[in-house]
Order: C-alpha cells, then structure tokens, then sequence
C-alpha cells in the first residue's frame, strides 16, 4: 500500500474525543458549502490537521469570509454556520 507524502499529521484527535483525517475533508472541488462541510474545515485548521494557509488555497476562499465562518463556530456551533442563522442575526 502506497502512503502520499504530506506535510502535518494524518490525523487528529478533535476535543471531544474523535479522530479527524484528511479523508474527512470535503472535496477541494465543493460548490456548494452546508454546515457541517463548511465546520470540518474549521475544525481541521482550529486541530492542526491542515493550516490555514493550505485551506484557503485548496477551498479558494478568502480570509474574510474564512474569518466569518470561525467567528460564526464560535457564537454557535455548526448550528451558528446555517444560512438561517445568519439571516436570523441581520434582522432588526
């Protein structure tokens, strides 16, 4: 069995005690982002399992909107990463 040399680990422990791999990543290629796509690739950074840098280039994302989605983990969880959520917060 053939192992792709990579930088980092290959695998994490995630705080509440399950194992994160970089199999449990979404595709680089995602269009469409859900939650809990868009929190596994919070998680792996917040882990250590990829670094920032590499997540912004492999998802094509910008800090900001990466910056959005850790502060939205932050306030609430995957649940705070819904597009409800969002809408929920903006209304007056």
């Amino acid at each position: 069995m053939y192992l792709k040399r990579i930088e980092g680990p290959r695998a994490v422990t995630l705080p509440d005690g399950s194992k994160m791999t970089r199999a449990d990543l979404p595709p680089a290629n995602t269009q469409r982002w859900v939650a809990s796509r868009k929190a596994a690739v919070v998680m792996a950074v917040a882990a250590g399992l990829i670094p920032e840098a590499e997540a912004l280039a492999r998802y094509a994302l910008s800090e900001e909107e990466f910056a959005g989605w850790k502060r939205a983990v932050r306030r609430g969880g995957v649940e705070g990463l819904k597009v409800s959520a969002l809408k929920r917060r903006r209304q007056p």
